[in-house]
Order: C-alpha cells, then sequence, then structure tokens
C-alpha cells in the first residue's frame, strides 16, 4: 500500500492541474464546436424569417409598371390601327391585395412553425447522440487511464522488490534463476505499462478529435461518475416528440388543403397614365379598381387523391411510432438487467481484489526472509492484477450502460 500512496502522490500536482478538463467540459466543448448543432441553430432562425416572410406575402403588393410601344405605318404598310392604335405608352402605379381567413393564415404559420419544432427535435436528438459519443469515449479513456495507473502501480511493485531480491540473491539465499524468473517478469511489466500508455493516449487523441479539441497532450481525467436519477420519460423525450409533430403536420397538411379549395379573393388598384397618343394624350392620367374571386369547382378529384396520400402517410408514422416504443421497452429492460448484474457483481470483485492484496502483503514479507518460492510472488501478483482488471472491466461497463440508460433522459 505504501508504494501505491507514493504513485499517487507523484501523480497529485498533474492530476490537479486538470480537474476542470471532465466530462461535461468535453460535452460542452463538442456542443460549442459541433457544425451540425450550429447548422440547425441556423435554420431555426431561418423558419422565423419564412414566417414573417408568409406574412408579408398577404400585405398589399406595389408594383411599378411601364409598357410603351410604337406600330408606325410606312406608305400604308403597318399593323392595322384598329389593333396596335399606332402606339402605346403606359406608366402606372398598381397594389393588389390577397384577402385569406385568418384560420386559412394560421393553418399556413402552423406549417412553418412545425418544420422548426421538427428542427428543434431533431436538433435535441443530434445533440443527445454527441453527448452519448463524447461520454462513450470519455469513459473508454478513463479505463485506459486506471488500467494505466494500477500497472504502474504493479511496476513500482516489481521493481522495488527487484532490488530486494537483487540483494538476497548475492547472499545466497535465493538462486540466480529465481532472480532472472522474477526480472523477466519485471520487464514484462515494463512492456504492458508502455503498451497501456499508447493505448490510453490514443484514446484520449480521439476524445479530442470528437469534441473538436485541437490538444495532442494527454491528462489524467477524473471518474466520469456517472449515475442514474430517475428512469426517462420517453413520452417527454424528442425521440418520441418527433413523431407526435409529424401527427400534427399531417393534421395540418389537411387543414391547408381544405383552405385551398376555399374561394380566393384578390382587389387591385392603380393609377397612372396610359394612352395611344391619338386623342388629347395630355387627359390619359386616370385610375382603376377591381377584384377578382377564385372558386375551384373541379380538379379531376386532386382533393380526394391528396387527401388519401395524407392517410397513408399517418398510418406510416403510427407504425413507425409503435414499433420504436417496443424497441425502447425492450433496450431499457435489457440495459437494466445488465446494470443490475453488474452491480452485483462489483461487491464480490472489489473482495477479491481485498483478497489478492492481502496476499501480495504477506508474500512481500516472506520475500525479504527468503520463506516463499518466487514463482508463487509472481502468480500472488498475477492474481491481483487479474482481479484489478476484471474490477476495472466491470466499473466501465457498469459506466457504459449508465450512459446508454441517460441517453433518453433530456
Amino acid at each position: 500500500m505504501k508504494y501505491l500512496v507514493f504513485y499517487l502522490l507523484l501523480l497529485l500536482p498533474t492530476v490537479t492541474d486538470a480537474q476542470d478538463r471532465n466530462l461535461e467540459y468535453y460535452i460542452r466543448q463538442a456542443g460549442q464546436n459541433s457544425p451540425l448543432l450550429k447548422d440547425y441553430q441556423q435554420q431555426l432562425q431561418a423558419g422565423k424569417i419564412d414566417s414573417a416572410l408568409l406574412r408579408a406575402t398577404y400585405n398589399p403588393q406595389v408594383n411599378g409598371i411601364s409598357s410603351n410601344s410604337y406600330a408606325p405605318l410606312i406608305k400604308g404598310y403597318g399593323y392595322d390601327n384598329a389593333i396596335s392604335n399606332g402606339g402605346q405608352i403606359s406608366a402606372i402605379v398598381q397594389a393588389n391585395k390577397t384577402f385569406v381567413g385568418k384560420k386559412n393564415l394560421a393553418s399556413q404559420l402552423s406549417t412553418i412553425q412545425l418544420q422548426n419544432a421538427g428542427i428543434s427535435t431533431t436538433a435535441a436528438i443530434a445533440e443527445q447522440d454527441l453527448k452519448r459519443t463524447i461520454t462513450t469515449q470519455y469513459i473508454l479513456t478513463y479505463g485506459d487511464f486506471v488500467t494505466l495507473d494500477f500497472n504502474n502501480e504493479i511496476l513500482h511493485l516489481y521493481q522495488n522488490e527487484e532490488k530486494i531480491l537483487k540483494k538476497l540473491t548475492e547472499a545466497n539465499i535465493y538462486k540466480q534463476a529465481d532472480y532472472l524468473l522474477f526480472y523477466v517478469s519485471l520487464q514484462q511489466q515494463q512492456l504492458i505499462c508502455k503498451q497501456a500508455e499508447v493505448q490510453y493516449k490514443s484514446d484520449f487523441a480521439t476524445l479530442n478529435y470528437l469534441a473538436g479539441i485541437t490538444d495532442t497532450s494527454a491528462y489524467n481525467i477524473p471518474d466520469p461518475a456517472l449515475q442514474i436519477s430517475t428512469l426517462p420519460d420517453i413520452f417527454q423525450s424528442p425521440f418520441y416528440q418527433q413523431y407526435a409533430i409529424d401527427s400534427l403536420k399531417y393534421l395540418n397538411q389537411r387543414m391547408v388543403l381544405n383552405y385551398n379549395y376555399k374561394p380566393k379573393l384578390i382587389a387591385y388598384a392603380d393609377a397612372g397614365y396610359q394612352s395611344t397618343l391619338a386623342i388629347d394624350p395630355y387627359k390619359n392620367f386616370g385610375t382603376s379598381i377591381g377584384i377578382g374571386i377564385t372558386v375551384p369547382i373541379y380538379d379531376g378529384h386532386q382533393r380526394k387523391l391528396k387527401t388519401q396520400k395524407i392517410a397513408i402517410s399517418e398510418k406510416v408514422r403510427q407504425g413507425y411510432r409503435d414499433f420504436f416504443l417496443l424497441q425502447y421497452n425492450q433496450q431499457v429492460m435489457q440495459l437494466l438487467q445488465q446494470l443490475h448484474a453488474t452491480q452485483t457483481l462489483i461487491p464480490q470483485i472489489e473482495n477479491q481484489v481485498k483478497y489478492a492484496y492481502t496476499l501480495i502483503a504477506v508474500n512481500e514479507k516472506l520475500l525479504g526472509t527468503g520463506d516463499i518460492r518466487i514463482t508463487d510472488y509472481i502468480l500472488a501478483i498475477n492474481t491481483y492484477l487479474n482481479a484489478k482488471h476484471l474490477f476495472t472491466q466491470n466499473y466501465i461497463n457498469r459506466q457504459q450502460i449508465t450512459n446508454q440508460l441517460n441517453y433518453w433522459n433530456r
């Protein structure tokens, strides 16, 4: 234990300097750097502009219109004057407005609002996906760090005991072959530590890459310590809300379709100058007003066919929704079973780790007096190492299962 404490004291300054680089830091950085999330934010801003554009199309539209022509007669040849009037000059300002009911306009605005709601839901799901990806990689990297940590612990144990064993071998308490066997095990542990360090740095670089962080350094990251406070309410999550929004979209499409077959009224007014320049052209300033009405009568059953198409889309939506709920419930139950099994196993492994470490401590004393075989001592170290590996594996597995369950929480 004294070697472990000494090693942790050596690491303490590094760990302290990197305490701010925890799981929340990487999730926050990934969210800030994600171009996909930024894209969704821009789409939502564009959606607000779409609503303003729709309202603007139903405001009075004012246009300046000018049309000018001249049709000369040359030696009796030219356009019939009764048709061309010899020419025409027109310069007017025209205003028109399309009148729609409040409910009609509201249904069209709802189309844009539901589209924005769909984008917002998609953005929320993308955010959850990103959070899960970062958390998964963080847990994996933390597992590498823990593995590297206790492999270094075993290495320090080997290195300290090697000095003692070397003196005992020189005193002929142990054979030269015993010392060489122990030294080979020490070298093997050095290679294991180097390999663990390479794996840790590689996974740490991947974590930085996923979070959009330009940094080649590796830090001692803290335990993610994920917890499940409550089980997710799937009906309040964006994963289910996308199906609810689609249902509202189809309902709104029916409303818009019905309003498209309502009579439409367009009013216009203009003022300006129109003349053929034939008689008193200076008197041809004037104005006019008018209305236009469009009443749908027959469209070849397009309305009926479009309604049937919307109904088919709604049935497809219901099928996907029901299958999603089925899969969700099955997955959550499986994850809860795995979590329970892992949590039950971890205390048992902890006891094994304690016993294995106690065995090393006892064998360490016997080694100093030459009352234990080297092979037995190495076996005790390997037993402790395997127990620690098993504990880390199950702890990381529990964190990953927790991450999967938290994925459904918003």
